[in-house]
């Protein structure tokens, strides 16, 4: 399913394992802004603590859907990890005939 790819995308960017290029193409202008400067910052924590980045393990638990709109699709998908528990909240909608992320969460 694309949320749950997408999630799970996006946590392996922010690890440092993934380029964020590769989501691209799902996401909106701000959403790519944004989640380009969450990952430069997780870089600075990784390399200030001499960390490496390691790809985390993280399977879905869940995900929940809700369709406010025609071409909206709100979905939360709970990633469970071996540290932590993530959830990643997305807004999907329907942009030049495919899916565009113009919202995203990550908590």
């Amino acid at each position: 399913m694309l949320i749950e790819n997408l999630a799970t995308g996006v946590v392996e960017v922010l690890g440092g394992v993934r380029d964020l290029e590769q989501l691209g193409r799902w996401l909106s202008e701000g959403v790519y802004r944004h989640l380009l400067k969450r990952s430069i910052i997780a870089a600075r924590g990784r390399a200030a603590r001499g960390q490496v980045p390691a790809r985390p393990i993280a399977a879905v638990a869940a995900t929940r859907l809700t369709f406010p709109a025609g071409n909206v699709v709100e979905a939360t998908v709970l990633l469970h990890g071996a540290a932590r528990t993530r959830a990643v909240a997305i807004r999907l909608e329907g942009l030049d005939s495919r899916w565009r992320a113009t919202a995203l969460a990550v908590l």
